[in-house]
């Protein structure tokens, strides 16, 4: 009966969440329609693509598994439901024709192999970048570093992951409730590394709204756009800093997380996280990240991640999917323990404790 009621309750939540996947899958299509005209117009090379059926198989399998088990935790009410909550379609229908226009400038930057090219607004803030920052990441116009980039960020990063790179930064947000039970965050502080425009810090704060967040982003722009999204949005503060460069008191948070950062960071930049997570997370303190799969973790999807860089402008993203971050987060001066990891669709989950050293 238990089984029967909960499947009742969760077919609603399924039903948005797959039409959602649906209706961003669709989206992708189109802008891959109408790069590859462009290809076709301008006899530009075609893209690589895996076509691989029994891949793609399993790639379906594993969003359908991946978006079931999301709603699983809103049910279980790991999160609440209000993390579903759409933006205005309005804007939704708006954006999209600018991110069809952008594909032209894209394709281009892509063509030419032209990797650090920036508008007028964004060269403002290179100077203030580590090196490794001062690209086109994905090709996308101003790589971190203008509004209109950020204006644009998390909607083609959906398409791209089919609708699912929201349940994927979901994964901290379930990690974080199995590591404070059903606290709703009073008396915790929380760093975000990487905030972006301020898509997690949202899914956290509606699961733990009485813990103070600091959100931290390299890019100002970024931020901007964040600040503007949770606006109203108690116990948030915005903070424009480098993860390996944190300008925080030692041990002064009680967990530490990002999402979707080291795979963007050279190798001995992902080594300085660590060391300044370590530094700023007080004694027993969570550690957590979520990012892209790495090779020793699912083999059969080692020609999508290998392919991955190729596509896009990803110039670390080789050397992060063959260096396990289990072993860089263990290698860290033993400041890390009770370290694991886990799946989620096409993202791991890894979670480690402060050690009282």
């Amino acid at each position: 009966m238990k089984i029967t009621f909960s499947l009742i309750k969760q077919f609603p939540l399924l039903a948005y969440s797959t039409a959602r996947c649906a209706h961003f899958t669709l989206q992708y299509l189109m802008l891959q329609s109408v790069q590859k005209t462009l290809q076709l117009l301008n006899a530009l090379p075609r893209s690589q693509d895996v076509k691989n059926p029994t891949l793609m198989l399993h790639v379906h399998r594993d969003l359908l598994q991946f978006m079931q088990k999301d709603v699983a935790n809103i049910s279980s009410n790991v999160y609440p439901a209000s993390v579903l909550t759409p933006e205005s379609p309005l804007k939704h229908a708006l954006r999209f024709p600018q991110i069809i226009a952008d594909a032209w400038s894209i394709q281009k930057r892509k063509n030419r192999g032209r990797t650090t090219e920036f508008e007028a607004k964004a060269h403002d803030y290179l100077s203030e970048m580590p090196r490794y920052y001062r690209r086109n990441f994905h090709f996308q116009t101003d790589g971190y570093l203008s509004e209109k980039s950020a204006r644009l960020y998390e909607h083609q990063v959906e398409m791209l992951f089919h609708g699912a790179a929201d349940a994927m930064r979901r994964l901290i947000v379930s990690a974080l409730r199995k590591r404070y039970g059903s606290s709703d965050g009073r008396g915790l502080r929380f760093l975000e590394i990487a905030a972006g425009t301020g898509r997690t810090t949202r899914f956290v704060h509606l699961a733990f709204p009485k813990a103070k967040i600091i959100a931290t982003d390299l890019s100002d722009p970024y931020l901007q756009v964040a600040r503007q999204k949770l606006v109203g949005f108690d116990k948030i503060d915005f903070v424009q800093a480098a993860g390996e460069r944190l300008p925080f008191t030692d041990g002064y948070f009680d967990a530490v997380y990002s999402v979707f950062l080291f795979h963007e960071l050279p190798l001995e930049a992902r080594k300085d996280v660590l060391k300044e997570t370590a530094r700023v997370l007080n004694p027993g303190g969570f550690f957590g990240l979520v990012d892209s799969l790495q090779l020793h973790d699912a083999e059969n999807f080692a020609p999508l991640l290998q392919n991955f860089h190729h596509e896009f402008h990803e110039p670390f993203y080789r050397n992060y999917i063959e260096n396990p971050m289990e072993d860089l987060v263990k290698n860290i001066d033993s400041h890390f323990t009770d370290i694991e990891s886990s799946r989620g669709f096409l993202s791991k989950l890894l979670v480690a404790r402060r050690s009282f050293n």
